[in-house]
């Protein structure tokens, strides 16, 4: 059975800067995809929380909420090099001990290598909304994905979606419901979060008029 991709590898310019730091910290920070499961207490050298992050695209909200939150450990998982370039240029820059990344599709990583009952936090900030009705099929958020996730996550721990599409929003608000292991923290889409940062893309949609609804759904 041919495997449904919930992304397309975009053309994208792979700046000089990127292209340097892909060539010179992507052993230490990339984590290559395998079959087995990871030891996220091995990876980064402690046993603080971790917060998966799916489709980082330039990295700049993954980097600035692991500066804020030095203390706390985030893994990245994207497919497009420009912004994995980008997000660890970020790194270098900032400094950053407390970030790594995995250049694969999400939905096999954790299917293959995220324990259950090991993340804290999953963030998803603005995925692809596929909008045509055909390709609706490559959501990510809706099951049996986000069984997948909250089986992922430890209990208490939270899946924050962030979303300019209308539809996607509505949509994911019913598969998430549907999920029997979450729990939804509001009556319907959350208040916004303070704490996560306003990138360009964000900007962007609202300048189109586009609103921003924003999922925070618990494991129970």
């Amino acid at each position: 059975m041919l495997e449904i991709k919930s992304y397309v590898k975009r053309q994208g310019r792979f700046t000089d800067a990127q292209k340097k730091s892909y060539e010179t910290l992507a052993d230490k920070f990339i984590i290559p995809f395998s079959q087995n499961y990871i030891n996220f207490e091995q990876i980064f050298a402690n046993n603080a929380s971790v917060t998966a992050e799916i489709g980082f695209g330039s990295g700049f909200a993954t980097a600035e909420i692991a500066q804020v939150n030095s203390g706390k450990n985030y893994l990245g998982i994207e497919v497009h090099k420009p912004g994995i370039g980008r997000l660890l240029w970020e790194i270098e820059n900032r400094s950053l001990s407390n970030i790594r990344i995995i250049e694969y599709d999400a939905a096999e990583v954790f299917k293959k290598m995220i324990p259950p009952d090991s993340l804290d936090a999953i963030h998803i900030f603005f995925p692809d909304p596929w909008q045509k009705r055909r390709h609706r099929k490559r959501r990510l958020v809706q099951k049996p994905f986000t069984e997948i996730m909250s089986c992922c996550l430890k209990p208490n721990g939270y899946i924050y979606m962030v979303t300019d599409w209308e539809d996607y929003a509505f949509h994911a608000l019913e598969e998430l419901g549907k999920t029997a292991a979450l729990k939804n923290t509001s009556e319907g889409f959350a208040e916004p979060q303070p704490w996560r940062p306003k990138t360009k893309f964000e900007q962007k949609a609202l300048n189109k008029s586009h609103v921003i609804r924003e999922l925070l759904f618990r494991k129970i």
